[in-house]
């Protein structure tokens, strides 16, 4: 079994826990209900930049990457620094996430909230909300056709964005569906975790022009951006190279600024 697939294994196996001690009712109870979610989309699309920026302590294939700033600190820095969105991760054993973090987020930023997650049920859908989150990442790649369009139908009843995660042109014409807002398409082979944004380029003129498009993974120069900005990429999730820095928040400003002046 690959490091996707026990990742996913596991989730599941934890949500049979997670469903005891709290259920979908008791969640719909969340204050966060009733508050409206900022538009993800929306953000991406008035940003010069575009800069999706993300907070993560580890990951599988880089093992730790920052573990000792503070979350409250990283996103007021982001936000500051002009980032269209916060991506930030909430799996616990894999990116030593936890859902107090976009929690904790949502009380001191307005700017949009990514939750990063591998979404396997309903469930996690309804608890996205009740955390906090703006929008939800499904990834095309460990869901069916099905589940693709019945999580992202239920997301947008109760007002979350969704961003679609593809890796290739196979997964992009079996998942779409009306209920995306955002195609991104991840650099990353998840399989054996290799980088190349040249996978972007050979995806975008697939993807119909009525979705947000954005690229993720292996972006770390203001080059990168504008050549995939001419290929006609609206956004650009930015994780690792922010948060392995000795500041993260003073790189994503100098980066953003950057980008702002090139493009």
């Amino acid at each position: 079994m690959n490091i996707l697939g026990e990742i996913v294994k596991n989730k599941k196996n934890e949500l049979i826990t997670q469903k005891l001690n709290c259920t979908i009712e008791e969640l719909e109870q969340s204050k966060y209900f009733k508050i409206k979610c900022e538009s993800l989309k929306n953000s991406i699309i008035s940003s010069k930049s575009g800069i999706i920026c993300e907070f993560k302590r580890r990951s599988p294939s880089k093992d730790i990457i920052n573990n000792h700033s503070k979350l409250e600190d990283i996103v007021i820095g982001y936000e500051k620094a002009g980032a269209s969105g916060i991506s930030i991760l909430t799996n616990d054993k894999y990116f030593d996430g936890s859902n107090n973090d976009i929690k904790k987020a949502s009380k001191i930023i307005s700017t949009p909230i990514l939750r990063k997650e591998f979404i396997v049920d309903e469930y996690q859908i309804i608890e996205s909300k009740s955390i906090g989150a703006d929008a939800i990442l499904l990834i095309a790649s460990v869901l069916s056709q099905k589940e693709i369009h019945d999580f992202s139908s239920v997301a947008k009843k109760i007002g979350l964005e969704v961003l679609l995660e593809v890796h290739s042109k196979e997964e992009l014409e079996t998942s779409i569906n009306d209920n995306i807002d955002i195609i991104g398409v991840n650099n990353r082979d998840l399989n054996n975790f290799n980088v190349d944004i040249k996978n972007s380029l050979n995806i975008i003129d697939q993807i119909p022009s009525g979705f947000v498009k954005i690229s993720e993974s292996g972006i770390n120069s203001p080059n990168s951006i504008v050549e995939l900005k001419k290929a006609g990429f609206d956004g650009f999730l930015i994780g690792e190279y922010f948060m392995k820095s000795d500041s993260p928040t003073e790189l994503a400003n100098e980066f953003i600024n950057l980008v702002e002046n090139e493009v």
